[in-house]
């Protein structure tokens, strides 16, 4: 739970609901619902006495278990965690819950009805115990005249009993209900069994005039010696270990990279020479490769980086220890693994690209046309000449442009370029 909380309050950003702060708000409040339940448990593990004090203790931490179970229902039904929780859960918390009050009711009654005040017992840290139990007597009832008259103490104990059963039949019912939880045979053997001995110990109490003590038995407070806490991780005394450690160094093998499959390169002393130099570091990469030593001729490239050198990963070697494992070795033959970095990048468009017709503008070729719209604004605009000027040169010259548009599709900025043509068609009138 301690976990759960810490993420809740540091988790912001949450990709999904599971991880939102309510439902981990949820999942908090059952594991200490959890933790409550097995508290009972090892208190009760050696066995639960039958005597007055132990049972008056059971009575209030089973107590304890029942309410925070309710919470804990209660939470799972709240929107909108309600639609992400399942059906099973919250039932299985709402059967616990009534399961533990049931207990409740059942120990109490058990000291009512099985312990007679004695003359040798302590009167007031009896009625002391007693009294912590209640938040209120039902009407006419006080606890020192409960534990001294016989009557009294009985009716009170039926009374809790049968609270008790209400309680055991509820959680039978709601267990019924649920497919999943009705198929757990331990589940149903539990509460059959908790149900039948309440029924009989109430059974055993059972006199003729029973329709004279119908008095409601009082609500039991909750109360636990043992405080559930919660506790955050101490991140400082836990060793963990990068579980992307074996890939190498993030900065080098991410996926922002591509690489190809790791190759083996057979390398032979030349007069004392690798025919390579190494740089960098955590990996080494391959640095002035002699393009005539054996190693390029086995497919060793510049830039490559070496991951292994004799089947010992060196991902994380820097280039001094690189070169201990060769020398090492001696002059005899080694054989590493190295990697090369794919190309990525596409090809560029050249600047005939801007002209395409119907081609999908992309960033450079957007740029291009920003550079040609500046070269146009700054440009000055050429005298408009007379048809009469234009010379068989200039026609030739303005003919050889027809085959380039006037401006880039898609451009309203970039300014029209009249042909010559175009003036002699529009003067051609008036000559």
């Amino acid at each position: 739970s301690g976990v759960l909380s810490y993420l809740k309050e540091t988790f912001t950003h949450t990709p999904s609901y599971d991880m939102s702060p309510a439902m981990l708000n949820v999942l908090v409040k059952m594991m200490l619902a959890q933790a409550q339940e097995c508290v009972f448990e090892q208190i009760g593990l050696p066995g639960i006495r039958n005597e007055f004090f132990t049972l008056v203790k059971m009575t209030q931490e089973v107590a304890k278990v029942g309410e925070i179970y309710m919470l804990v229902n209660t939470a799972m039904n709240q929107e909108p965690v309600k639609e992400n929780i399942p059906y099973s859960w919250s039932k299985l918390a709402q059967i616990k819950s009534d399961h533990y009050k049931a207990l409740a009711h059942y120990f109490i009654a058990t000291v009512l009805c099985d312990h007679e005040l004695q003359s040798g017992d302590d009167e007031d840290q009896q009625e002391k115990a007693l009294s912590q139990l209640y938040d209120y007597m039902p009407e006419g009832l006080k606890v020192l005249t409960v534990l001294k008259d016989k009557v009294q103490r009985k009716q009170l104990g039926k009374a809790h009993l049968r609270k008790a059963i209400v309680y055991h039949e509820e959680a039978l019912r709601v267990c019924g209900l649920c497919k999943k939880l009705r198929n757990i045979d331990v589940l149903q053997e539990v509460l059959t069994a908790a149900h039948k001995r309440s029924l009989l110990k109430y059974a055993q109490q059972e006199t003729e005039d029973d329709f004279l003590s119908l008095i409601q038995a009082p609500d039991i407070l909750p109360k636990t010696e043992h405080k559930i806490e919660t506790i955050a991780p101490q991140f400082s005394k836990v060793k963990v270990k990068d579980f992307f450690h074996r890939l190498g160094p993030l900065t080098v093998f991410s996926a922002k990279q591509r690489w190809t499959a790791p190759r083996t390169i057979r390398i032979h002393y030349e007069a004392g020479e690798l025919g390579f130099s190494l740089k960098g570091g955590s990996p080494v990469q391959i640095y002035c490769l002699d393009p005539a030593c054996a190693a390029a001729s086995m497919g060793l490239k510049e830039g490559d980086y070496i991951v292994s050198v004799g089947s010992v990963d060196c991902k994380w070697l820097g280039v001094n220890e690189v070169l201990e494992k060769f020398k090492s070795v001696g002059e005899q033959p080694i054989e590493i693994e190295v990697i090369s970095c794919q190309d990525t990048a596409a090809s560029m468009h050249n600047k005939s690209a801007t002209y395409s017709v119907g081609m999908q503008k992309t960033y450079s070729l957007i740029c291009l046309a920003m550079e040609e719209d500046k070269i146009d604004q700054t440009k000055k605009a050429p005298l408009k000449l007379p048809f009469l000027s234009w010379g068989t040169k200039n026609r030739q010259k303005a003919a050889s442009t027809l085959c380039l548009p006037s401006a880039v599709a898609g451009s309203s900025q970039i300014k029209k370029k009249l042909s010559p043509f175009a003036l002699l068609n529009t003067e051609s009138s008036l000559y």
